[in-house]
């Protein structure tokens, strides 16, 4: 994600680096770099004259042309540009004063709306919401089974009638089963067209009038570019919605939907989709994708997706086991799996400040690595998992074959679990405890 548009800025950025003192013809010809760089990222023209216009003007001001650090200060201003351009706040998803609240999902076929009708109601559910999943796609084969399967998976009732009645009943039917079923949120997903047309946008004011929607969220495909700011447009104009699901940001997408949406449509991206799973989805926040884009990282989201991932009795143990010096490799596994359960290690580095994904493969990161090491673990016997020390060359030679690796690939697994065993070993005994309550604030369970 944005990772051209993130190497583009960066050069860009580097003609103001290299100079201790700014002209205006310096910020003008750095500019123009910027420019292009949004314009090969598919922003909307419009936008991105806007943005450029801003910017400049900012940055031609007596500020940065007499700071010290003029670099510095034409970042900032690029970055709280994007916030801007993003929308600034970070939007919710609004809660009608009398439940239930009620989300009609509308867009092109393909964009992902039944999946992400799931993935929002999911989303919802673990904040303690009641939702429901109500199925009005009668038109598209399996959209309806498609709908219950995402359910189910989610734990998530789905309302459905078949595919004989009017979706418009069937939005009402589901709303009022939701009000009497005590359901707090319903989440109606609508039928897609290939394209937008008469019947598909007349289907759904009908659907709007009928169930009176809280939100009307357009789930757009950012991969789509420029055409997906197109379609926001187009819906916008017919049904007036309030919010932008923007799908598949996670593909090989040059992130001009994100910039341009909520500037040409006045109305703001909700969530983002960034994964095939089923909750791969997140709020959406400008400051977080400007520093994103920017190469800056987004800690925050890190920080998220860590404590959804934390299990705080697993936490307490794995602490217990620091201070005893007993660090098996069942535990260094467990390590792994948590990193799977944030989204993997390539999503979390790229959360992470300056961290090209480019040279992940050069560092032995990548997640085929990740694979063979559980592989290699789960083909030890529970003795050799607590004891290493036992594993000969015969050990060795069988893992390798039980998992589908080298005797090779064993030896460097061991070799970096010693090593990590070893740095563990720094918090064992008096002084280890003390360090260990520094770094967790002194809210050690024992």
């Amino acid at each position: 994600m944005f990772q051209s548009l993130t190497d583009k800025l960066t050069n860009a950025f580097k003609r103001f680096r290299n100079k201790g003192k700014l002209t205006e013809a310096d910020v003008r010809e750095g500019m123009r770099e910027i420019k292009l760089a949004l314009l090969e990222a598919d922003v909307n023209f419009k936008v991105v004259r806007d943005f450029v216009k801003a910017v400049t003007e900012r940055a031609v001001g007596e500020t940065v042309l007499e700071s010290l650090v003029p670099a510095q200060q034409i970042v900032k201003i690029v970055n709280e540009e994007l916030i801007r351009l993003m929308g600034g706040e970070t939007p919710k998803l609004e809660i009608a004063s009398k439940p239930p609240t009620v989300v009609m999902m509308v867009g092109l076929q393909g964009a992902g709306k039944t999946t992400h009708s799931g993935k929002i109601a999911g989303l919802y559910k673990k904040k303690g919401k009641n939702p429901l999943l109500v199925a009005c796609d009668v038109y598209r084969p399996a959209a309806i089974d498609q709908l219950k399967v995402v359910g189910e998976s989610l734990g998530i009732p789905v309302f459905s009638m078949g595919s004989t009645l009017s979706p418009v009943e069937i939005a009402k039917a589901g709303v009022e089963h939701a009000r009497k079923n005590g359901y707090d949120l319903v989440f109606i997903d609508t039928a897609g067209r290939l394209q937008i047309d008469e019947v598909l946008m007349k289907e759904l004011e009908n659907i709007k009038k009928k169930v009176e929607p809280t939100e009307i969220l357009l789930t757009i495909d950012a991969m789509t570019g420029q055409e997906a700011v197109n379609v926001a447009e187009s819906f916008n104009n017919l049904l007036d919605i309030t919010g932008v699901v923007l799908t598949k940001l996670d593909g090989d997408t040059r992130g001009g939907a994100a910039l341009s949406v909520r500037y040409v449509t006045g109305k703001p991206i909700k969530f983002v989709g960034t994964g095939e799973k089923l909750d791969t989805i997140e709020p959406f926040h400008p400051d977080r994708m400007a520093s994103r884009i920017l190469g800056m990282g987004d800690v925050l989201t890190l920080i998220e997706k860590a404590e959804e991932a934390f299990d705080e009795k697993q936490a307490k143990e794995l602490e217990k086991k620091l201070l005893e010096s007993s660090f098996t490799l069942d535990d260094f596994l467990d390590q792994f799996r948590q990193m799977k359960k944030m989204g993997g290690i390539e999503k979390i580095l790229s959360m992470l400040p300056g961290v090209k994904l480019g040279s992940l493969s050069e560092s032995g990161l990548d997640e085929r690595q990740m694979a063979k090491t559980e592989a290699i673990v789960l083909s030890m016997t529970r003795a050799e998992r607590n004891d290493p020390s036992i594993l000969n060359g015969s050990r060795r030679r069988r893992i390798a074959n039980g998992s589908g690796t080298s005797v090779e690939d064993v030896n460097r697994l061991i070799k970096q679990f010693e090593q990590v065993k070893k740095m563990t070993k720094q918090f064992s005994g008096a002084a280890g405890q003390r360090r260990m309550r520094q770094m967790f604030g002194g809210n050690m369970p024992f």
